[in-house]
């Protein structure tokens, strides 16, 4: 329906459920426009070598199959065709655009990227296609859309494809679309659903969860499985727990590198692994052949992830089945989007894994388990990796049988507890045997230099205060002042001084001066000052005559 539209260069909004070949859609027109080299009409281009068209997709898994599909589709014509997306190095993408591209396949990141650099030309742009707008609008992408919008030129034709088309879409069509022609594949009384995928809703319990799904996947006719989780750590718990059981499982989220992501996809599509856990980064147009079953091991957040999620599987006119699983919780999430979606699944029922209901609505054998392959071994039953050697060789070594190694494995030891290379009493108190050692040995080891030198100091500076009270006390009337001042800053031109006064002191006073060194306090200043007092009555009948002299 939207070729001949397409092919004049009309702007459109292509709407059409899941499967139905969207990509073809926009993809024929697209290289029908642009020009390959070594054709007629390619050198009288304005910019031969710059992009002709663009496809801007959501995600780098879309990016990846809708180049590999617009490579597919222009074998014959060789058209150049680039992916841009980030997560990987930027030299392959500068190369090729500087060899020249024709269309250019990304996410809108590193467009954008690319364009601010200068290396991507968008001047030259004659198709523009949005591929899932919707999506874009969900993860925040719209500024950088409107932003490699402006880059392109006015007369371009612009096409947007998508299965859902909210109002923030058509706002978007309206403001950078000229008269854009509305085509939907269906009428609007259908449901946006396949109708050949069965749906069943369950309520489970989030611990019993792996279990039945480890259950669904030993159903009959069971091809490839897509697991949808909410967050990336339950994506990555999930693959964990599957792989133990013994099915081939790989996770796809976005804490994986673009390698891991890429590799994981791929060994999806080959035959190496038929279960593939993911997030929503998988939910937009992923097309894989021979997904039988889809299972969204939470309740998804609004009715369009819920379409998109089921919608890979019954792609292309097969059938498939669609399984839910309702926390309690999230009843009321759920009621919102049966009601938006018109099913008939308002109350789920609820199942355990050992539920009949389960095994009927689902082809599973009765005789199915949740583990088809054995428990590894645990951790304490494995034998350390140091001593994983041969059994003959570890036979040669010490010399006995592995009868006699079995043995002595299984008699009792009797072990001492020993502290610091010492046995210890079962019955003594530990806490007495670690603090009288303690105690005992603090003295011998402390040497406890700093209370030596201070206490040195002090017996030091007892002389020199000894001496000058000696000196204030026998020296002059006339130095009395002076010894208090003496006293206060103890200095080394000071203590010369009170050096010299000692030389002289000894002799006039012998016997004082053992009697003055007894007590060494802060009293003797006060005994040093009554001292002085009785040298001062003697001097005063001297000057009273002076002063009294003018009666």
């Amino acid at each position: 329906m939207t070729l001949p539209v397409a092919l004049m260069g009309t702007d459109l909004i292509g709407q059409a459920r899941t499967g139905t070949g969207k990509t073809l859609g926009f993809g024929i027109p697209l290289l029908q426009r642009t020009l390959a080299p070594h054709e007629a009409d390619y050198d009288e281009l304005v910019a031969p070598g710059k992009p002709q068209a663009l496809v801007v997709t959501p995600t780098r898994e879309l990016t990846i199959q809708v180049a590999k599909d617009l490579e597919t589709a222009s074998t014959v014509r060789t058209v150049r065709i680039l992916k841009v997306y980030g997560g990987v190095a930027y030299e392959p993408q500068l190369d090729a655009l500087k060899a020249g591209v024709d269309v250019v396949v990304g996410t809108p990141g590193r467009l954008l990227d690319l364009a601010n650099r200068g290396v991507l030309d968008l001047g030259h742009i004659k198709v523009l296609v949005l591929d899932e707008a919707d999506e874009m609008l969900d993860l925040g992408f719209l500024p950088d859309v409107e932003r490699i919008l402006r880059k392109t030129p006015e007369l371009r034709q612009t096409m947007l494809f998508s299965a859902t088309m909210p109002s923030a879409v058509i706002a978007l069509a309206r403001t950078h679309m000229r008269h854009p022609l509305n085509i939907r594949a269906e009428s609007h009384e259908d449901t946006q659903m396949v109708p050949t995928t069965a749906q069943f809703v369950y309520r489970a319990h989030e611990l019993d969860k792996p279990e039945v799904v480890a259950r669904i996947l030993q159903a009959d006719d069971r091809g490839r499985v897509m697991i949808f989780c909410r967050t990336k750590r339950e994506a990555s718990r999930l693959t964990d727990d599957l792989q133990d059981r013994g099915f081939k499982a790989a996770a796809i989220h976005g804490d994986l590198n673009q390698q891991a992501r890429e590799r994981a996809l791929t060994r999806f599509r080959g035959d190496k692994i038929d279960v593939l856990v993911c997030t929503d980064v998988a939910a937009r147009g992923i097309d894989v052949e021979g997904v039988t079953h889809v299972i969204n091991n939470t309740c998804p957040e609004d009715e369009k992830t819920y379409i998109h999620r089921i919608g890979r599987t019954g792609r292309a006119g097969a059938s498939g089945i669609a399984v839910t699983f309702v926390d309690w919780p999230d009843l009321t999430r759920w009621k919102v989007i049966n009601k938006a979606l018109d099913l008939p699944y308002d109350e789920p029922q609820e199942i355990y894994s050992t539920s009949p209901e389960l095994y009927h609505d689902l082809g599973i054998p009765s005789e199915a388990k949740g583990r088809i392959r054995a428990a590894r071994e645990a951790k304490e039953t494995r034998e350390p990796r140091e001593s994983r050697e041969p059994r003959e060789s570890r036979s040669a070594r010490d010399g006995r049988s592995e009868g006699e190694r079995s043995a002595a494995k299984k008699r009792n030891r009797t072990r001492k507890r020993t502290r610091a290379g010492q046995p210890v009493e079962e019955l003594a108190d530990v806490t007495t045997k670690t603090e009288v050692p303690a105690v005992t040995e603090a003295p011998e080891e402390a040497p406890a230099p700093k209370a030596r030198k201070r206490t040195r100091t002090r017996k030091t500076a007892e002389p020199v205060t000894e001496a000058v009270e000696t000196a204030a006390v026998e020296a002059p009337a006339e130095t009395a002042p002076e010894a208090p001042a003496e006293k206060k800053p103890v200095k080394r031109t000071r203590t010369r001084k009170t050096a010299a006064a000692t030389e002289t002191a000894p002799a006039e006073a012998p016997a004082d001066a053992p009697e003055e060194k007894k007590p060494v306090k802060r009293t003797r200043t006060r005994k040093t000052a009554a001292t002085k007092a009785p040298a001062e009555p003697s001097a005063v009948p001297t000057t009273t005559p002076i002063f009294s002299a003018p009666e």
